[in-house]
């Protein structure tokens, strides 16, 4: 975002130490075979990033995308094959790399630059609709008139091209994600830049907004969810039927945000703005997934008291179950969804398994994570059985792990003293 190009700003925030970790990246030839149930990946390391730079600077952003034959795509936003962090001149050289997960590996294959431009392609995000075609999108400082730009293209499943990038979503946007409802893709971008407050006083959006495409990368409708307001960092979730709009709204003179959501129809345009979710979380520490098997959105999210949430919320925009007392979430976190289950990093170095109904949450269990949990970005996805596979990104490399559900151990009741409502 705009804090790439202003130096003074881009080293304000502090690394936490436990970011830190050994490169997780290999770019095995196509004859090595993946070692299944290893949880750590290590190769050499790139030098300890200065504790004083922004972990963003490091990688940022990461998407998966079904490859065919039980394959995955795992795209990411990061500095170098090794993370080399931001240039001299403070700003960020980003590019989108994409690496291929095979069933039963250990970690990602024959990663390779997808996408390059001078200056930073980043965050990247990720969707996929039914027929296979992939959508990716990112904020981008390329050529961009007003310092930034939200651009995509569209992929086969194969990675050939349909329409391929640069493509503007807005001049001036930032911040997007992208899910497939309806079939659709649903772009949730920001536009503008207004300095002060947010972050270390980084500043904040200025407005969210949606835009639709078919799957040849048409625009099939635009609106304006909440315009020239100092509302930004946009999530979405897709159903077949709906997509879940969440973004965090400024508080003037607090350090804290309130959490918003919509519901929208991609088809029909129609958006139904639902209110707050909650009026007090930190920033940037919340993320929304679809459950198919119950017909369900999951929203968690962290309160400025330290306070993990987890709310279930029906295609109607009804909110069916809440729990209100577990560990903190890790910031920009993905939530992977296997079944009827929702595993979530936690800032404790645990992941946590929650168990759902229609109308109930329930923690299954927690298990210690092999990995570091990285703040900017995390993708859980099903591996082989029951496990589930991870990969964190660190200021040092994509750091990646299986999690079997078998090794859960219960949360004592006195960490979670209350029940779904």
């Amino acid at each position: 975002m705009r804090w790439r190009a202003r130096p003074a700003q881009a080293v304000a925030r502090c690394v936490a130490a436990a970011l830190c970790g050994a490169c997780g990246i290999v770019t095995a030839p196509p004859a090595v075979a993946a070692t299944p149930a290893v949880h750590t990946v290590a190769v050499p390391a790139a030098p300890a990033p200065h504790p004083a730079a922004d972990p963003r600077s490091f990688m940022h952003g990461i998407g998966v995308a079904d490859a065919g034959s039980g394959k995955r795509w795992v795209f990411f936003s990061s500095s170098g094959i090794v993370p080399r962090g931001a240039m001299r001149n403070g700003n960020w050289p980003h590019d989108v790399y994409v690496g291929e997960w095979l069933p039963g590996g250990s970690h990602l294959l024959h990663v390779h630059t997808f996408i390059s431009r001078p200056e930073a392609q980043e965050p990247v995000s990720i969707a996929q609709n039914a027929r296979g075609d992939i959508f990716v999108t990112f904020e981008d400082g390329w050529n961009a008139p007003q310092e930034v730009s939200q651009r995509y293209g569209v992929y086969r499943r194969d990675l050939k091209p349909v329409k391929p990038y640069p493509n503007d979503v807005e001049s001036g946007g930032h911040s997007g994600h992208v899910a497939t409802a309806a079939d659709r893709f649903v772009v949730f971008y920001s536009a503008d830049w207004i300095d002060g407050g947010g972050v270390d006083n980084l500043g904040t959006g200025n407005g969210v907004y949606v835009k639709t495409y078919d799957a040849a990368g048409r625009v099939l409708n635009h609106v304006a969810v909440a315009p020239h307001r100092r509302e930004w960092w946009p999530m979405v979730a897709g159903s077949p039927h709906a997509a879940l709009l969440v973004w965090q709204k400024f508080i003037e003179g607090s350090t804290d945000a309130t959490l918003e959501y919509a519901m929208f129809d991609p088809v029909t345009a129609k958006l139904d703005k639902l209110g707050t979710l909650n009026d007090a979380i930190q920033y940037y520490v919340y993320a929304s997934a679809y459950v198919p098997e119950i017909d369900r959105f999951i929203v968690v999210t962290t309160t400025a008291d330290d306070r993990g949430i987890a709310m279930l919320i029906a295609p109607d925009g009804r909110r069916t179950a809440t729990l209100d007392c577990l560990p903190a979430s890790v910031r920009e976190s993905g939530i992977g969804v296997s079944g009827t289950h929702a595993y979530v990093p936690i800032r404790d170095g645990r992941l946590l398994t929650l168990a759902l109904g229609p109308a109930d949450i329930a923690v299954g269990g927690v298990q210690r994570s092999p990995i570091p949990w990285g703040m900017t970005g995390i993708a859980g996805f099903p591996a082989r059985g029951n496990a589930m596979h991870f990969v964190s990104l660190t200021p040092s490399g994509t750091r990646e792990a299986d999690f079997e559900p078998a090794h859960d151990t219960p949360m004592p009741k006195s960490a979670v003293p209350c029940s779904s409502h």
